[in-house]
């Protein structure tokens, strides 16, 4: 227990003016410095008046009396404090295209050192060569096949050896697989599922001493795992009589699963990480520009836009927005969460207007 003298008394004012101080000192606001310890009891004294004790808590740099939290002047609420990315060490899997590519160039355009991972070499040194102009970031990238556990812990190798640690890793790798219903192969299950689900396990895991080191409760390290509105939705976005984000007749039957699956390893894995200061949340993505979804957005782009009550598709400032909130001090108290962007998708089952005109 410490007790704080407040400062010397002002002349005695007249009554009204005493009126309007008794008002406006019924919170009264206190500055402190902080404790050594996690809560700290101090007394405010005022001459003629009863002491006042107070708790002080440095980790919220909260002031607790009668049970209501007050803020104290110790927090900084700058937007360069609650959305600064300089001090990140970030890993995007499927960063060389695609969502993957509009969360890496986010990360870089805002000061935070990237490493990208991709099978495909050529994809690799063509994405770095335009990001490294954007700045004022650092970038490198690494080749990786995540197509089992063995090329899980080789990736996981090599960013160790470019980073003894992590603040960010984005689970992006991803892929779907387009088959008739009733023609559906088994490949076509085992692939999708040992890339999307598998992969973000094995991944994670493997960096999971990086992903600690430094990490604390005021700055937890994140794990952001993309999984997909399709992992959430029942009606099939992917095909259709109008067309759709794959060919007419066939469905991509393994990929929702394949996402959903994601959104519940990542409740799993918030649960089991957040004592060890990660946090894990997962976005669910709608209709974006990407190789995944080139196809329909070629084919049949007005029905994917009608299926949109926003009346468009996602743009990389929507996803890159959304990553970077998860990886700031903004999101520092957030774990376990399912992120929808798809512009209302949703909220209407992703039903084209040219099928169900709205009678309101």
């Amino acid at each position: 227990m410490r007790e704080v003298e407040l400062g010397p008394q002002k002349p005695r004012a007249s009554a009204k003016s005493q009126r309007h101080a008794k008002a406006s000192q019924q919170k009264p606001f206190i500055n402190v410095c902080h404790a050594d310890n996690t809560s700290a009891p101090f007394s405010i004294i005022r001459p003629g008046r009863q002491t006042q004790t107070l708790l002080f808590d440095r980790l919220t740099n909260l002031i607790i009396s009668n049970g209501m939290a007050h803020a104290s002047s110790a927090a900084d609420l700058t937007v360069s404090n609650l959305f600064g990315f300089k001090n990140h060490v970030v890993l995007v899997t499927g960063g060389a295209t695609g969502l993957g590519e509009m969360a890496a160039q986010a990360f870089v355009q805002n000061g935070a050192k990237v490493i990208i991972a991709s099978r495909k070499q050529s994809e690799l040194e063509k994405t770095s060569q335009r990001l490294n102009q954007l700045g004022p970031g650092k970038y490198n990238y690494v080749t990786a096949d995540l197509a089992d556990k063995a090329g899980c812990l080789d990736l996981c190798r090599k960013v160790k050896e470019k980073t003894d640690r992590l603040t960010v890793l984005v689970n992006n790798s991803g892929a779907t697989w387009g088959a008739a219903y009733d023609d559906f192969p088994e490949s076509g299950w085992d692939k999708i599922y040992a890339l999307n689900v598998k992969a973000m396990f094995y991944t994670t895991v493997g960096l999971h001493n990086l992903l600690v080191k430094g990490a604390t409760a005021d700055q937890p390290s994140r794990v952001i795992n993309i999984a997909s509105m399709a992992g959430i939705m029942t009606s099939d976005v992917t095909s259709g009589p109008e067309g759709g984000l794959a060919a007419p007749g066939t469905g991509t039957f393994s990929y929702g699963p394949s996402k959903a699956a994601c959104i519940h390893l990542s409740k799993m894995q918030a649960s089991k990480l957040m004592t060890d200061h990660v946090t894990v949340n997962c976005i669910c993505p709608g209709v974006f520009p990407s190789r995944m979804t080139a196809f329909g957005m070629r084919e049949a782009m007005d029905t994917l836009v009608s299926g949109q009550p926003s009346g468009r598709v996602g743009k990389p400032e929507d996803f890159a927005g959304l990553v970077l909130f998860l990886s700031s001090m903004g999101a520092a108290h957030m774990t376990g969460n399912v992120l929808e962007i798809d512009g209302g998708s949703v909220l209407s089952g992703f039903k084209s207007k040219k099928k169900n005109q709205s009678k309101i």
